[in-house]
């Protein structure tokens, strides 16, 4: 059990102020790197009172809509580099209004998580709106974080179960029937890369974002040939302001941590899906006996 993965139910900013302002002081007062990652409001209302404190200075500030809108983007960007060293973090992933599309990647996140801190001197504490988030957002919070902190008071999780989340959250859901699909294998990669072009163009992405989107398609189409078989099912479709690319192949993700630690410098492979998730908006994963499914998200008024 990872003993350092708390999660901080709270209601309004007093309760809110009251279990981060105390880990954030025991971080600096060790000697500890201290992060905090969390949406706009809650970031500006623990910073100023950090700084009113004098702990401002000592204290790594990120804006969890920047760098985690892709949960994906989190461990490799602010957990992995902590991991040989006694740190703490605070990590709001998930927040009201924070758009439904994003949920099952912020809860694979939050299971997966347990996997990369055991054994590990890295504590996280990850605030959830007990007032704002959906009954099932707090469910999965138990179920994904092995301690609870509410109203000051440290217990186990009750509904503590990952592998069970992490199964609940890995079913692939359907594409809509206007999808372009193409079945790809190494004769057809650059076909791949024209269509997503193509659809990236006229979903009216700027050029670089359409670049980006070509260069993720490349990344998962070689996988799938190195690893999934040898061919994928390219879908490519508009969802509002984003551009949705899957790729389906007949492979198994063996290492759900697979694109989440950055790769030794002596390593010849091993980045693609590093590459995915940070050139992506938003990176869902879904593998089974059966195959993996991987969606790569391309938001028309954002940037990687």
């Amino acid at each position: 059990m990872t003993v350092g993965h708390t999660a901080l139910l709270y209601r309004g900013a007093a309760e809110y102020l009251a279990a981060v302002l105390p880990f954030v002081r025991a971080g600096i007062e060790a000697g500890e790197a201290v992060t905090v990652v969390a949406p706009t409001d809650n970031l500006t209302l623990v910073r100023d009172e950090c700084a009113a404190h004098g702990l401002a200075d000592g204290v790594r500030w990120l804006d969890v809509g920047e760098v985690g809108r892709n949960p994906g983007r989190i461990v490799p960007a602010v957990l992995h580099p902590l991991l040989g060293s006694g740190a703490r973090v605070v990590t709001e992933v998930v927040w009201p209004g924070r758009p439904p599309a994003e949920y099952p990647s912020c809860v694979r996140h939050e299971a997966l998580a347990n996997q990369l801190l055991d054994g590990r001197p890295l504590r996280l504490l990850c605030p959830f709106d007990a007032e704002g988030l959906r009954p099932i957002a707090l469910a999965d919070a138990l179920a994904t974080h092995p301690g609870v902190l509410e109203r000051g008071s440290h217990r186990p999780s009750p509904g503590y179960a990952p592998h069970t989340v992490l199964r609940t959250y890995n079913q692939v859901p359907d594409e809509p029937a206007d999808a372009r699909s193409l079945l790809v294998g190494v004769r057809e990669l650059g076909a791949a890369r024209a269509l997503v072009s193509a659809a990236a163009r006229e979903h009216g992405l700027a050029d670089e974002r359409v670049g980006d989107a070509a260069l993720v398609i490349t990344e998962l189409v070689t996988n799938s040939i190195e690893h999934g078989g040898g061919r994928a099912l390219l879908s490519v479709w508009s969802d509002g302001s984003e551009l949705v690319c899957e790729i389906r192949d007949e492979g198994t993700l063996v290492d759900p941590l697979a694109g989440l630690r950055p790769a030794p410098t002596d390593q010849a492979h091993g980045r693609g899906l590093l590459l995915v998730h940070s050139l992506a908006d938003l990176v869902s994963i879904h593998t089974d006996g059966r195959g993996t499914a991987v969606r790569a998200h391309f938001d028309r008024g954002a940037g990687a």
